[in-house]
């Protein structure tokens, strides 16, 4: 899902080594916020959409009462809301298929011990914040185009495991990888996951390549400057 941009803000990140260091940025349009906007409102669909499926395809009511959400019992267990008694599908043999499971944590597991309280402080105030500050960077012109299509990755997800957490208690995941070889740290598979873990994922990888190119443009601007100061004196040098 790609954010496109304006010739006006394309001339502006081609611009962006030649601006002075702490110079002001130049907003984006509406029709790119606008973009940002469908985009973080289809991938959030598709993954509220995916849980829906798999709460209502993987899994089933249990008969009796339901324990306490994300709550141990006595012998330190934790156990689910809904039962994963259904078979799985199968996308790749011995290798990916699609399980029910319920994380009280944050993406692929983190934090699932932590108390409730704790998880929906950290986990509540995060999303807000991240995506407050990432559609405000968006807007006001920060970060180059890897920036701009990492913002409706990240909001999109943030808000699809906030959404959970809020009518359910817990996030439900559903991507289950696996393999034979046991591998350090990780054993034989990784954490079950879901569509918003995904590009949570995709959108951080962006941000670091943001980063990294805004990195370079930076030095290279510098030597450019450098190398305009130097220029007069040589000339004048010479002569």
């Amino acid at each position: 899902m790609r954010v496109t941009e304006s010739p006006a803000e394309e001339e502006r990140d081609s611009k962006a080594t030649k601006a002075p260091k702490g110079a002001s940025p130049t907003p984006r349009s509406k029709q790119a916020l606008i973009l940002c906007l469908v985009g973080t409102a289809v991938l959030l669909a598709a993954d509220l959409g995916s849980k829906a499926w798999a709460l209502e395809t993987l899994s089933t009511e249990r008969m009796s009462e339901p324990p306490p959400v994300c709550q141990t019992d006595e012998s330190g267990y934790m156990r689910p809301q809904r039962l994963n008694t259904r078979e799985p599908y199968v996308i790749v043999e011995d290798h990916v298929e699609l399980r029910y499971a319920e994380n009280c944590g944050a993406a692929f597991g983190l934090l699932r011990d932590a108390p409730a309280i704790a998880r929906h402080a950290v986990f509540g105030t995060a999303a807000v914040a991240a995506t407050l500050a990432l559609l405000w960077m968006f807007a006001t012109g920060r970060g180059g185009k890897p920036f701009a299509w990492s913002v409706p990755f990240i909001v999109s997800g943030a808000l699809g495991n906030l959404a959970d957490r809020l009518r359910l208690g817990y996030v439900v995941d559903f991507i289950r990888v696996y393999w034979e070889t046991e591998l350090p740290w990780v054993g034989t598979q990784w954490p079950t996951f879901n569509i918003a873990d995904v590009t949570i994922t995709i959108g951080i990888v962006l941000l670091l390549i943001d980063g990294q190119r805004q990195g370079k443009a930076e030095k290279e601007a510098e030597k450019a400057a450098k190398a305009a100061e130097d220029e007069p004196s040589g000339a004048k040098a010479g002569a």
